[in-house]
């Protein structure tokens, strides 16, 4: 026999050989000692959906696998019945009571360090019940506080605040008689050119988170409708990184706001009388009562709106961006920060909402002293007097700031 028909043979008696074990195999009965050593059995193919060819990857229940059928499930004799005791021996880790304490937030097993992942090892957080929520795991308790409260009663309180602002414009109008110049008498410097800069500057960085917070937070019920997803999810991904840019602006402009008027923002003689009249807005005459160069309702706005929200706001928004050094985020520490940030957010933008219509058109020549920084001696008399009377008296100088004289009324057109 030549030298390649012996090669041809013993192919061909090798492919035969394992023909033959194949076949074994596949013909071996579940009881065959082959079968009982593995104690697996060949999970088949599901059938293809109807209309749809053989192959590719195919879809199962999830209730219909069983671990016993498959490759890596252990091959203990009854793993399906067995209790706790014996499943922890076979898998441990794969039993009631360690996904109880799962639940529950007990901390397993990491490789990672404290220092870079300090609860790496908490699968789920334990049990806490957060201001209106139930007793149930952090991440859920802190998912029924937004949705359940944050967001349908902030959404409310801001809608009723707009719709108390605008019937009241509609029903009593402007406050004020007299423009801020034009008015009368000589000229008076109410602001400088660094407190208008600081007072804009914040103006302009609040107005800006206040529009990119209500979006994040509310959009979705009243935008989304009307954008689209696609639409929606770009203007909101837009306002969200405006909001992390405009946020440190906030933060320093705010400081320098407190740093700058504080002096003039305690109470002083007049400010009782001014609250218990609410600034005369209701009398028959709409004269307001004597104040001085800040009246009560301003530093109200002042103390709750700028000094204790606007702090919180900033204070709890540099936790949120983990800025704040030494401190160490888990996840309950950004949800506090969060409801904190969002719940003063809200009250801080009701608040200064108010501020907002009053220093436009709520209150006549308000804007035009902000804006120019000057107002004249029929204006200040008119909103404040006992300001007007220091003025008069020499106690507070009528031109504050180093820029030259108060421009000339003849330049200055009226409001």
């Amino acid at each position: 026999m030549s030298r390649s028909t012996k090669a041809l043979a013993a192919l061909v008696l090798a492919g035969a050989a394992g023909f033959a074990a194949a076949q074994a195999v596949q013909g071996s009965s579940p009881g065959s000692p082959s079968t009982q050593a593995g104690s697996m059995r060949q999970v088949p193919d599901d059938p293809a959906p109807a209309g749809q060819q053989q192959g590719g990857i195919q879809g199962q229940n999830i209730f219909d696998v069983k671990p016993e059928v498959k490759r890596d499930a252990p091959a203990d004799p009854g793993y399906m019945e067995q209790n706790n005791g014996q499943r922890n021996r076979v898998q441990p880790g794969n039993n009631a009571p360690m996904w109880r304490g799962v639940q529950k937030g007990v901390e397993g097993y990491t490789s990672l360090p404290k220092s870079e992942a300090p609860e790496a090892g908490v699968l789920i957080q334990g049990p806490v019940q957060y201001p209106g929520s139930r007793m149930t795991t952090a991440g859920e308790a802190w998912r029924q506080v937004r949705n359940n409260w944050i967001v349908p009663y902030g959404g409310s309180l801001l809608l009723i605040s707009i719709l108390a602002f605008a019937i009241f414009y509609f029903t009593r109008g402007t406050i004020g008689h007299n423009p801020a110049v034009g008015g009368g008498g000589r000229r008076i410097e109410r602001f400088t050119p660094f407190e208008r800069a600081a007072h804009w500057s914040n103006a302009v960085a609040f107005c800006v988170l206040g529009i990119s917070g209500i979006v994040m937070a509310f959009g979705r019920h009243f935008l989304l409708p009307v954008l689209g997803l696609q639409l929606n999810g770009w203007l909101t991904y837009v306002l969200k990184n405006l909001h992390n840019f405009f946020g440190p602006l906030f933060a320093v402009s705010l400081v320098v706001i407190i740093v700058t008027f504080i002096k003039d923002e305690f109470p002083r003689k007049g400010d009782l009388g001014w609250l218990l009249k609410l600034g005369g807005v209701f009398s028959k005459s709409g004269d307001e009562p004597p104040t001085h160069r800040f009246n009560a309702g301003e530093k109200v706005v002042f103390w709750i709106g700028a000094f204790v929200l606007g702090l919180v706001l900033v204070a709890s928004g540099l936790v949120l961006d983990k800025l704040v050094p030494s401190l160490v985020y888990v996840r309950e520490t950004m949800q506090v920060s969060h409801m904190v940030h969002a719940t003063a957010g809200v009250l801080m933008l009701c608040i200064t909402g108010l501020h907002i219509y009053l220093g436009t058109i709520g209150v006549k020549g308000a804007y035009r002293a902000m804006r120019d920084g000057y107002v004249d001696e029929a204006w200040a008399k008119e909103h404040h007097a006992y300001w007007l009377e220091d003025i008069q008296a020499g106690r507070i100088p009528a031109q504050r700031s180093s820029d030259g004289m108060a421009p000339p009324a003849e330049t200055v057109k009226p409001a």
